[in-house]
């Protein structure tokens, strides 16, 4: 299973509630860049899916309009609600791209490549790609990349 954890560009402070945020021009651009360069990578079967916040619709829009739903993703997420959702390491899907938010996506790449959550921060509109790998009968993540939107 390849899971790409894509964390929502940037969004205004303030809306009425966390979930109504939206982003700004400047996230609009980190999105599309993001989605530029994911493009040109993610096979076509990728399963996309989103927390239900306005920002990580609108940076998922960026990419596609083919996209699910999951609440389970949410703001205030733990690492496990996210691996449940995605059934890490089998899959729901061979490849998932999860649109979501801090902590929790830090805490999921940690987890999965440290063996721990530990608080790693991902950068506004960043890309973690993990791919799950048995080797010598070990599970391991391997980071096959890491994108800032301003390096895509």
């Amino acid at each position: 299973m390849n899971l790409i954890l894509w964390r929502h560009a940037e969004a205004e402070e303030f809306a009425s509630t966390d979930l109504a945020r939206q982003l700004t021009s400047r996230g609009r651009k980190q999105a599309q860049a993001a989605a530029k360069w994911l493009r040109h990578r993610l096979p076509s079967d990728t399963l996309m899916l989103a927390s239900p916040a306005a920002r990580t619709v609108q940076t998922v829009e960026a990419l596609t309009d083919q996209y699910r739903i999951v609440k389970e993703i949410a703001p205030g997420a733990n690492a496990g609600d996210l691996l449940a959702a995605v059934d890490w390491p089998t899959g729901v899907a061979r490849h998932v791209l999860v649109v979501g938010h801090q902590p929790t996506l830090g805490l999921v790449a940690s987890q999965l490549v440290a063996g721990t959550p530990k608080a790693w921060s991902i950068k506004k509109g960043g890309v973690w790609w993990l791919e799950y790998r048995e080797q010598q009968d070990e599970a391991q993540a391997v980071i096959r990349a890491v994108i800032s939107p301003d390096l895509a």
